[in-house]
């Protein structure tokens, strides 16, 4: 809420009843729209007359007045407070259409106009959402002895750092990436960005024009697929069988983006002749191929699959990592790898958007690589994360049996669930009822180009990273109940 500004002067603050009806309805805005609920405490009046640059007598005959409306309740010696029988505001439902604010760009009509991404938050007490860590794995102790490490070293000067990211990070992410993904790349290769979403952004800004077409995995990562739709690019859908997507007929496009070494959501994995097929064709279009390299830390049974960027010869090929699947999401820490034509432009493109990814995590997850924590850290979740994947595995395969088909299932931090007798068009009802019983389900319907399809089972991406074995084992005996409920 902007505060209300009064004209400074040389001479004593005088109170002013222009700024009384200001202060007035600034504070019952901020009351009705919820910023202060009711019984909540406000500030005292001088301490609001001090930060509006107003007298204090301009303040308290404010809350007189708001006072009299019934908006706050005062009383000698105490701070005034909200009333307390003040109803809160509505939400908004989900359900309403959003306005579209008149003098938006064609991008940000664009993006107003984008579907909503599917896969909401629900507050479940059981929750097979996607993307979601557990706590526990999180290396606390040693996150904290690297960031106070990198908090107390005291350089000469405080400046603005390298838009590119912190040395120390990029080069240790270079031994990274080639001990862990036998990736070879320069340190100058490595762009340091907030999270892959950036990444998106990044590539989606100074790769694509209003008009061009990307080709992109259907199923596939909705939030990729919006930045593509919001800058104007014309998508070309490919369908994801079980050696991903499939690569023998796509059109001419300035751009691909898909997820070779784990698809996302079906879990398959880019054979080897479709890798060089799509290399050839982006080498005979001149197009860039976005290599979302999500979660290839986690194989299970299987041995690690090169990335794409590894047989790229012609520079086609942007590498895109990050550690949200291992370390956290909240951290919002990624990286590109860029083929060398594009080091020096994405670097301008990321000095203009925010000037530099913040340099304590940088430096605290340069010392944890650096140190082997990183990987070690990786081990230990790679392995929990196997017992908790055995324990859904189990679950499906003794509550459920032949009632699903499982897909997915040798890597990454989720499994594919089809369910046998049941169409697609009853997969809305599932997850709804599941939420009714605080089940947190997820419908893979929303991941493609296509969402209704009458030929299609209903099917779960079922999510695990965050749950234990006693957890994932009562959310499937419910899943179970639900499924009976609805004959399947």
């Amino acid at each position: 809420m902007k505060r209300p500004v009064s004209t400074i002067s040389t001479g004593p603050v005088q109170h002013d009843p222009g700024d009384q009806r200001r202060v007035v309805a600034a504070i019952r805005g901020e009351i009705a729209t919820g910023l202060h609920a009711p019984g909540s405490l406000l500030p005292s009046t001088r301490a609001l007359a001090a930060e509006w640059g107003l007298s204090r007598s301009t303040v308290t005959a404010a809350f007189e007045q708001l006072a009299a409306e019934g908006y706050i309740e005062t009383r000698p010696g105490a701070r005034a407070r909200v009333a307390g029988g003040l109803a809160r505001p509505e939400p908004t439902p989900d359900n309403m259409p959003s306005p579209q604010p008149a003098g938006l760009s064609a991008y940000g009509r664009r993006l107003a106009a984008a579907s909503p991404v599917p896969w909401a938050p629900q507050p479940c007490t059981l929750d097979f959402r996607y993307g979601e860590l557990a706590g526990g794995d999180f290396p606390t102790l040693a996150w904290r002895r690297a960031l106070t490490h990198a908090a107390t070293r005291r350089p000469a000067r405080l400046r603005y750092g390298d838009p590119r990211g912190l040395p120390a990070l990029r080069t240790a992410l270079q031994g990274y990436l080639w001990r862990a993904r036998g990736l070879r790349c320069e340190a100058e290769d490595i762009l340091v960005v907030n999270g892959s979403q950036q990444g998106f952004d990044l590539c989606t800004r100074l790769l694509i024009d209003p008009g061009d077409r990307v080709v992109i995995e259907d199923p596939g990562y909705v939030l990729a697929r919006q930045a593509f739709l919001t800058a104007g690019a014309e998508l070309a859908p490919q369908p994801v069988d079980r050696e991903g997507m499939r690569t023998s007929a796509l059109p001419p496009a300035r751009l691909a983006f898909v997820t070779p070494s784990h698809q996302l959501p079906l879990g398959s994995i880019l054979s080897a002749p479709r890798r060089l097929e799509l290399l050839a064709w982006a080498a005979r279009h001149g197009a860039f191929v976005i290599e979302d390299d999500y979660d290839a830390e986690y194989r299970h049974g299987v041995g690690p699959v090169p990335p794409l960027r590894s047989l790229d010869q012609a520079g086609s090929v942007i590498y895109l990592g990050t550690v949200s699947k291992t370390l956290s999401p909240t951290l919002r820490l990624g990286y590109l790898v860029l083929p060398p034509a594009l080091r020096e432009v994405f670097a301008r493109a990321k000095r203009m958007i925010d000037r530099h990814t913040p340099e304590l995590e940088q430096a605290a997850l340069a010392e944890l690589i650096e140190s082997g924590t990183y990987e070690r850290h990786v081990r230990r979740a790679r392995r929990r994360n196997g017992e908790r994947r055995a324990a859904l595995l189990k679950a499906l395969r003794e509550r459920l049996g032949e009632r699903l088909t499982i897909a997915g299932t040798d890597a990454g931090l989720h499994v594919l669930a089809w369910i046998n007798g049941l169409p697609q068009s009853r997969e809305a009802e599932l997850t709804e009822r599941a939420a009714a019983v605080s089940l947190g389900l997820y419908g893979v319907s929303g991941l493609y180009d296509r969402p209704d399809d009458s030929e299609r089972r209903a099917g779960l991406v079922l999510g695990y990273a965050a749950l234990d074995e006693a957890e994932i084992e009562a959310g499937i005996a419910r899943l179970d109940g639900l499924l009976r409920q609805l004959g399947a």
